[in-house]
């Protein structure tokens, strides 16, 4: 929502300025000039791209329009997840948690909360930790590694996507500079034209460095940005569950491994301390 907004505010107000300097708006529409740029980036995107950083640009671009930060009811309905989780093992032990591992969307534990069910990347963390930690036996501090690990792993390929967006907008601006180079050339071979027609042609030049421009820092590179703040904000909740399952792992208490993990959300969406203990007690 917020992107479409910011959209229409860039071209808003870029129109809006043109207008007030008495702008002629037929003069901006240059069409060979959208070609070769846009062209030219999606080739080079092609080419620099193998098919899956294809596919994870492309869905990075779609969940600028879709995605929104969690919030204080999503951290709550992960925490109360764990702490039903935590609190299931310390009373029937860690093998108990198998079965609602195996099958989380079926879980009793996991099914009333839809954040955490729909949220495929901290629902696979929670359920293939928690797997490994039953069937291995392994000492807290080699569990952690292994958490960092897959933390790492999911933060390196969520980048991708914000990587390969930032190359396609550095590249905007010099291709425009490709289509100006190209007007200008146009424009040399008209010099015996009246003076009227080499401006139409040194503005059509213009034009494709001002769209290379734009479309790099007030589109493209946003988008970049955009996804940045999602894959941050994934490891966010990532961190939160490593930090409720190692602690309970070193022998906390599941209230004490709660509120450790509490402590590891972000403070705009953190809950108190009496609102996590209220949310608890209503299960």
């Amino acid at each position: 929502m917020f992107a479409i907004i910011g959209l229409v505010v860039v071209m808003g107000c870029v129109a809006g300025g043109y207008i007030m300097a008495h702008g002629n708006f037929s003069v901006l529409w240059q069409p060979a000039e959208f070609v070769i740029i846009l062209g030219a980036a999606i080739g080079t995107f092609l080419v620099a791209s193998p098919i899956k950083v294809i596919k994870l640009t492309l869905k990075g671009f779609a969940s600028a329009f879709k995605a929104k930060s969690p919030g204080k009811d999503e951290y709550l309905q992960l925490l109360r997840a764990l702490y039903d989780l935590l609190t299931l093992a310390k009373h029937e032990g860690i093998i108990a948690l198998e079965s609602h591992a195996n099958k989380p969307k079926e879980s009793s534990i996991f099914t009333p909360y839809p954040f955490v069910v729909k949220n495929h990347h901290v629902l696979d963390f929670i359920c293939d930790n928690v797997k490994t930690y039953a069937m291995a036996g392994m000492e807290p501090h080699e569990f952690e590694s292994i958490m960092d690990i897959d933390m790492e792993a999911h933060h390196e390929e969520e980048m991708i996507a914000s990587g390969s967006i930032n190359k396609l907008a550095d590249s905007m601006p010099a291709l425009g500079i490709v289509a100006c180079v190209l007007g200008v050339v146009i424009t040399m071979g008209a010099l015996s034209e009246p003076p009227e027609v080499l401006g139409a042609h040194i503005g059509a030049a213009l034009v494709g460095t001002f769209f290379g421009i734009l479309m790099a820092y007030g589109f493209v590179a946003p988008f970049a940005t955009n996804v940045e703040h999602q894959v941050r904000d994934q490891h966010t909740l990532l961190n939160v569950a490593k930090t409720a399952i190692m602690s309970f792992a070193l022998g906390w208490a599941p209230a004490l491994a709660l509120e450790a993990a509490r402590r590891a959300v972000p403070s705009s969406a953190r809950p108190t301390f009496e609102e996590l203990e209220s949310a608890v007690r209503k299960k």
